[in-house]
């Protein structure tokens, strides 16, 4: 006799979709590759702020915020 599950969904996932899904998606581990890591890392040193972005930035803001101060005044 095979055996049987007595609750047929999972009752932690909230979502009525993920409680459809079936256990052995919950329980295997998800595994991040060599490579996948090294793109993450690149990827994040591209979008940290150097100091001439910062100063673009600030110099754009500060435009901004004296024009519309000009034009309101």
């Amino acid at each position: 006799m095979t055996r049987r599950a007595l609750v047929l969904s999972q009752e932690s996932a909230g979502h009525p979709f993920r409680r459809s899904l079936p256990p052995h998606v919950f329980t295997e581990p998800l595994g991040v590759d060599a490579d996948e890591e090294d793109d993450n890392a690149r990827a994040a040193r591209r979008w940290r702020m150097a100091g001439g972005d910062w100063r673009g930035f600030l110099a754009a803001y500060c435009a901004s915020f004296v024009a519309i101060s000009i034009f309101i005044a």
